[in-house]
């Protein structure tokens, strides 16, 4: 039930993605880009998240965007420091 509830979350968030920036540009996102280059070619994340535990002193955005009609087997990650990308991952999911 929670897997099924899970890939309607998906697509749904799928489907919603396709109207931001051309996701073709998201296999173009480097290292050392600032946050709002990134939003300029891509857009807001589909999803984003904070990593601050551990009494860090910096906080680490991890931003998702999901596939989309564009892009469709291709889940980007986009890691962010102190409003950089530090880190990129592209991930195919079936």
């Amino acid at each position: 039930m929670r897997a099924i509830a899970l890939a309607a979350f998906l697509m749904m968030c799928a489907i919603s993605s396709a109207f931001a920036a051309d996701a073709a540009e998201r296999r173009f996102i480097r290292e050392g880009m600032s946050e709002g280059e990134v939003l300029v070619k891509i857009g807001k994340p589909d999803s984003e998240s904070f990593d601050t535990g551990g009494g860090a002193t910096t906080t680490v955005k991890r931003w998702i965007y999901l596939p989309t009609p564009r892009d469709q087997q291709t889940m980007t990650t986009v890691v962010l420091q102190n409003g950089k990308v530090i880190e990129v991952e592209r991930k195919v999911v079936k």
